[in-house]
């Protein structure tokens, strides 16, 4: 225990470390998997050389953002005070800057390299049991959760070390400390700032294709989604890749970093003895999320089924729940181990035991958020059959419907976080909520394994489309995808719950490196500033909304044009022009993720250095709130649609009567999933990262703005002046005493 005490900063990145090595024994065995027959293999190469040019085209492009950002923080680096007041910060930053993005963008590549690996040999495995089908499937969607985690840790663990080593830090309370974590967080922007270029991006990806393959395809030819005569096929396959895959792992793993470092700059306020030379809040949630790693490969052993007629949504469940509860026990012995018996931070005083409460308030936010997720999107459920009941009379109530249900499933989130934040705030202030945050947070590798297992299932159904299996290999995909989309909603659930406390936490961290007490919004240029944090996530879903509109317009073009002029597709006697389709996807989703984008990283910008903190404050309050509204409105929408449209593929009984495929009830919900896709898979998963950015560059501009507001605060001096006045008669008798106040205010 001694030399665990001594050497625990380096057993951190181990923790990483062991998560990569597990990674990749996990993809080697996916890699050995029958990739079943030529014509599988071939359409399965057409989606991994789609996803990995939409890739490289990505990356050329944000290299040289990620360059020009680079020089912007190495020279804000070099500025060493700001009207006499010293800047605590090293050109070093921007270094961190960059590994953030490379590891961003290669925690993306991973999942989408795997995910491309695992579809076919699902498809495959699938012809044998539906048994196997999950074990490949999981498998290949933890080698996502295990290399997302891995990476994080192994980053800011090994990127702290270095830096405690650079800037000769002795101990806790000190410039270098600060210093030390200022440049760390350059790290965390470098993968919010890759993050939301490949959730936006991807997201127009694959909605833009998914669009263009259902009106086209399935409204007007008739045929089925993933029918190897639709030119659009493959960019939809490729899509669920780029957007639901290397997006989320690039989301989640910017969240993990986000979480983790919003702690450790509260952490470092807090004065304690202890083992770990005073460094204990600042190591816990690096420590915890670390182990949440080996706590999550624990959980994946009980993803299985016995046979055919086994819940596949039970057994991921059964995962998930393990995974938590053994994060939560060990949390106990973690906090009790490491903390001191009392902390205090900002004048909050409280114990270690109340930390571990805190912890747990995380993570019964998290569990709760994906079971109402759950509810309001799978088949089955109340909600989702409300919307096949509303399609029986048409597109419009189908719409209707759908909507509704995403609004109300705002309701429980919503009322949870808010008791959830007061509850982590009760037990142990503003480092209560943020500790919850990273307990939710540790068990990033499972929630991402069962996230990315929905994208290789929805995969293996489409190959088994275009390859013609026999029908039971495609029930057995379609139980897959349909399992697959409710996990999906439910990842998109604990993401944006994540980014809401994330958010919180690395407001309060801003408020303390900014220097304010309060955000007042009595002051106008405050309620002005949350006014329009307010209007910024829907100028920025309208965007994401607007660019999936414009590009599936030109898919859907492209597929009449090729169904038009290629007569023999029908036939099965000419192939469709694949490549075009996936080359539309491609250049939309570049061209048209770059505003929604600008307006994250430049909006507190210019209100920071323009208004100062305090209206950066109102701007990011209401950024916040109605970010975490959308997001989850927007998710659970377009999941439920998407399931709705599924049900009508095992059949559904409306008013007595029996409606499947082809029925107009159906064509109604083809619609309502149409509507939802860029819901759920472009805007809506964007929120997260949105607000969440916001923060993280107010966090890094904090130390700049709150200069410039000291220096041009009025100091203002009171003087009050006491006169007595008297008046005398002739007879020298006093007959009137006046007493004057005087109150001079002299502005400096």
């Amino acid at each position: 225990m001694e030399f665990l005490q001594n050497n625990l900063l380096y057993f951190i990145p181990a923790l990483g470390l062991v998560g990569i090595i597990v990674m990749m024994f996990k993809s080697a065995w996916v890699n050995k998997q029958d990739a079943g027959d030529k014509n599988m293999q071939e359409l399965a190469g057409y989606i991994a050389d789609g996803a990995m040019a939409f890739l490289k085209a990505e990356w050329r492009v944000l290299s040289i953002f990620a360059v020009f950002t680079a020089a912007l923080l190495a020279y804000s680096g070099t500025i060493t005070e700001i009207n006499g007041v010293p800047m605590h910060s090293s050109w070093i930053i921007s270094i961190a800057f960059i590994i953030g993005a490379v590891f961003s963008a290669s925690a993306g590549y991973i999942g989408m390299k795997s995910a491309t690996k695992a579809n076919v040999r699902t498809t495959q495995a699938a012809r044998t049991s539906l048994k196997q089908a999950l074990k490949v499937s999981f498998t290949g969607g933890t080698v996502m959760g295990l290399g997302v985690a891995g990476l994080a840790i192994l980053g800011l663990g090994g990127l702290f070390i270095v830096f405690l080593q650079v800037f000769n830090v002795t101990h806790v309370d000190s410039t270098e400390m600060r210093t030390a974590i200022e440049v760390l967080t350059g790290f965390s922007l470098g993968a919010e700032s890759i993050a939301l270029f490949a959730r936006v991006g991807g997201g127009i990806y694959t909605k833009a294709a998914d669009v263009g393959a259902d009106l086209v395809g399935k409204v007007e030819a008739g045929i089925p989604e993933d029918d190897v005569r639709n030119p659009a096929t493959i960019a939809d396959n490729v899509g669920d890749n780029v957007g639901d895959v290397a997006g989320m792992g690039a989301d989640l793993f910017g969240s993990y970093v986000a979480t983790i470092l919003a702690t450790m700059v509260l952490g470092q306020e807090i004065t304690v003895v202890d083992k770990f030379g005073g460094m204990s809040p600042i190591l816990l949630p690096m420590v915890i999320c670390g182990l949440g790693i080996i706590f999550s490969i624990i959980g994946t052993w009980f993803v299985t089924i016995k046979d055919e007629k086994s819940n596949v949504q039970n057994a991921l469940n059964l995962g998930n729940w393990s995974s938590i509860v053994i994060t939560a026990v060990a949390s106990f012995f973690i906090v009790k181990w490491m903390l001191p018996e009392t902390l205090n931070l900002r004048g909050y005083e409280f114990s270690s035991i109340n930390v571990f409460y805190a912890i747990l308030v995380g993570l019964v936010v998290g569990t709760i958020m994906s079971i109402v997720t759950e509810y309001f999107t799978a088949m089955g459920k109340g909600p989702v059959n409300s919307i096949i009941q509303q399609s029986s009379t048409g597109h419009a109530t189908n719409i209707i419907a759908g909507l509704s249900v995403g609004m109300k499933s705002t309701v429980i989130p919503i009322l949870v976080l808010a008791g959830g934040i007061m509850a982590s705030y009760h037990f142990a202030g503003l480092y209560g909520v943020a500790i919850a945050a990273a307990g939710m947070m540790a068990t990033t590798a499972m929630q991402l394994a069962i996230d990315a297992f929905g994208p290789i299932a929805d995969n293996a159904g489409g190959i088994a489309e275009m390859s013609q299996l026999p029908p039971e290999v495609r029930e057995r995909t379609d139980n897959l995808d349909a399992v697959g989309n409710t996990t999906a909603a439910t990842g998109k659930g604990f993401a944006i719950a994540s980014a809401a406390l994330t958010s919180l936490a690395l407001f309060a961290a801003f408020v303390g490196i900014a220097g304010i007490t309060a955000i007042d919004i009595y002051k106008a240029p405050v309620l002005a500033g949350l006014f329009v944090g307010g209007m910024i996530p829907f100028i920025f879903s309208a965007l994401c909304i607007q660019a999936v509109g414009k590009a599936a317009m030109d898919m859907v073009q492209e597929v009449r044009r090729q169904f038009r002029e290629i007569p023999g597709i029908m036939t099965y006697e000419a192939k469709p022009e694949y490549e075009k389709c996936v080359a539309i996807s491609t250049k939309a989703s570049i061209r048209e993720m770059m505003m929604p984008g600008a307006i994250a990283l430049i909006t507190p910008i210019i209100i920071g250095f323009t208004f100062g903190p305090e209206v950066l404050g109102g701007l990011l309050a209401g950024v916040t709130v109605t970010g975490v509204l959308m997001g989850i409105f927007q998710s659970n929408a377009g999941g439920a649609w998407d399931n709705a449209k599924k049900s009508f593929e095992q059949g559904v009984m409306i008013n007595g009567e029996m409606f499947y495929k082809k029925s107009e009830p159906h064509k109604a919900s083809v619609t309502g999933d149409t509507v939802g896709d860029p819901f759920k898979d472009t805007s809506g998963p964007s929120m997260n990262i949105l607000i969440k950015l916001m923060s993280i560059v107010s966090l890094v501009i904090a130390p700049y703005i709150a200069v410039k507001a000291v220096a041009s605060e009025h100091k203002q001096e009171v003087r009050k002046e006491i006169r007595i006045e008297q008046k005398t008669d002739s007879l020298g008798n006093t007959i009137i005493d006046t007493l004057k106040n005087t109150t001079d205010t002299l502005t400096n």
